[in-house]
């Protein structure tokens, strides 16, 4: 019984050490594949045929490499994004003075998206 427990757990950890070494390409090719079911079940055949040719481009051309520089420029450029519009909103509330509360608010939300979009962007694998 202690041996069918150590086994099992075993394989286990075997299985999950497997999965983490998928590649990104991997990853990438899968999500591509759901997104094309889920296209194909909403009888989407426009979105079906862009993203067979999107499966097709990952299948020649991805590397993890590439993926990951590319996530990381996205990033980056969301970083900046994000600094900017920080610059703007305090930038804009000392022209204002508080005057214009509601113009305020909107650059905070605008801010705020970023660094949403930027939180998005980090927790993506590519």
């Amino acid at each position: 019984m202690k041996h069918q427990l150590l086994l099992g757990l075993a394989l286990f950890s075997l299985s999950g050490s497997l999965m983490a070494a998928e590649s990104l390409c991997q990853q990438k090719e899968q999500d591509i594949q759901h997104e094309i079911a889920m296209a194909k079940q909403h009888n989407n055949q426009r979105r079906v045929n862009g993203l067979e040719r999107a499966l097709t481009e990952v299948r020649a051309n991805c590397s993890d490499d590439q993926l990951k520089t590319a996530h990381q420029t996205r990033i980056k450029e969301q970083r900046e994004k994000v600094a900017e519009r920080e610059r703007e909103r305090e930038l804009k509330e000392e022209r204002q003075e508080g005057d214009d509360k509601e113009k305020i608010a909107k650059r905070e939300r605008k801010v705020e998206e970023a660094r949403q979009e930027l939180k998005k962007l980090q927790a993506e694998p590519y």
